[in-house]
């Protein structure tokens, strides 16, 4: 299938690991690029994240890999290098994330890329940049939620920090990633000239501390852990009702009328105690206790969708199973189905250029024979750098 979509005229050799890089392929991948993903002779480790597994591939991979085609290249060799550099003569964008020096001990480093590759775009994620006090080192998505403090604010109320139970860090390196791919291209259709993008966990890390760091420079007060609760907005919580919790999210003062009306108490919208979202705020336990005993005659289910349907933001706190069988989820094409692939669709809704799904994650190697005959290449002349090659696409030697 011929991919489309808004970004069908590009050509991406993914040649990062794990979650940022690959996520980040996968959203231009799904967009239309023609992304060719690029392993290392043992794989990208993900694939082993497991189980559990499809066709040998841990669930992990198949989350961050579709519309991809996949071929495996020992960069370390020189007939390595020179191949991906054959493969780049004619891609728009190069994403890596090795590690900081690597490709300039190979003479693969920026100036050397952009001096052969004028218009190519490179993109790198890395842990903590190239320099600074912390350049070069390696960085993971919760070491990096440790260090940049998002687990200082993420726990019970006075209890232990906690991990965010999602790689929150490494999937908005990859968004970020994307988003910088998407600038230079736009700005190179101006200039005719790439230019080179990092994006690293730390910096996503920090930027994500939003309204704690907002909050502190104005006040100079250092965040802690307040469980479900906001730290500027009132209700915004988890709330007891009858059979279940239920997330509120009010965020102003009409929303605040409407749900003391929703749930049968609208005298408490005149407490004076209640009558700013500052008064509020400053008296969170006794609100909460108010909101808990006229909510005990509720359902959550039911009342969840009276709320919402009055214009009080809330949801019930779901499964995940519970999240996949959601209608509205289905509606929204949040579920991609490929043979026996499942995978969670793109968030990104474009109006003439929609999304695609075209193919489940490569298999490893999958698609090197396919690839180095579009490009011209001769397997043999490559055969001791590209592992995981089918048998009968590899000459026998004379």
């Amino acid at each position: 299938m011929t991919p489309t979509g808004s970004l069908s005229n590009l050509k991406v050799i993914d040649a990062s690991r794990v979650l940022g890089g690959p996520y980040c392929g996968q959203i231009l991948a799904d967009h239309g690029a023609d992304v060719i993903k690029l392993e290392p002779p043992a794989g990208d480790e993900t694939r082993g994240w497991g189980p559990p597994f499809l066709d040998g591939a841990a669930s992990y991979f198949q989350g961050l890999n579709r519309n991809k085609r996949g071929i495996a290249v020992d960069i370390s060799q020189p007939a390595g290098r020179t191949l991906l550099l054959e493969l780049l003569a004619d891609a728009d964008v190069f994403l890596e994330n090795f590690k900081t020096g690597t490709l300039e001990r190979w003479g693969l480093g920026t100036q050397e890329l952009q001096a052969r590759f004028p218009k190519l775009v490179h993109c790198r994620v890395s842990g903590f940049g190239a320099d600074g006090p912390k350049g070069g080192l390696p960085g993971y998505d919760a070491a990096i939620q440790a260090v940049c403090g998002i687990m200082s604010v993420n726990g019970e109320r006075g209890g232990d920090a906690t991990r965010v139970g999602l790689p929150v860090v490494d999937m908005v390196t990859g968004l970020n990633a994307a988003l910088g791919v998407c600038m230079a291209l736009n700005e190179r259709a101006t200039s005719g000239r790439g230019q080179f993008i990092e994006t690293t966990l730390y910096d996503c890390g920090v930027s994500l501390l939003h309204p704690h760091l907002p909050n502190y420079y104005l006040s100079g007060k250092v965040a802690g852990t307040t469980g479900n609760a906001h730290p500027n907005i009132c209700p915004y919580d988890t709330y007891q009702t009858k059979t279940a919790p239920l997330f509120l999210t009010v965020g102003n003062n009409r929303q605040f009328v409407k749900l003391c009306e929703g749930i049968g108490n609208p005298a408490l919208a005149t407490d004076p105690r209640f009558a700013s979202n500052a008064d509020r705020l400053n008296n969170a336990d006794a609100l909460k206790v108010e909101l808990e005993t006229a909510m005990a005659a509720f359902d959550c289910g039911p009342l969840s969708e009276k709320l919402i349907r009055m214009g009080v933001p809330c949801g019930a706190v779901r499964t995940i199973d519970e999240v996949v069988a959601d209608p509205h989820t289905t509606h929204r094409e949040m579920i991609v189905d490929i043979g026996a692939y499942r995978g969670t669709g793109s968030p990104i809704k474009l109006s003439r250029t929609p999304v695609s799904y075209h193919s489940a994650p490569p298999r490893f190697a999958q698609h090197t024979a396919e690839v180095m005959a579009e490009h011209g290449l001769d397997l043999e002349t490559y055969r001791d750098v590209l592992p995981g090659l089918d048998p009968v696409d590899t000459p026998e030697k004379a």
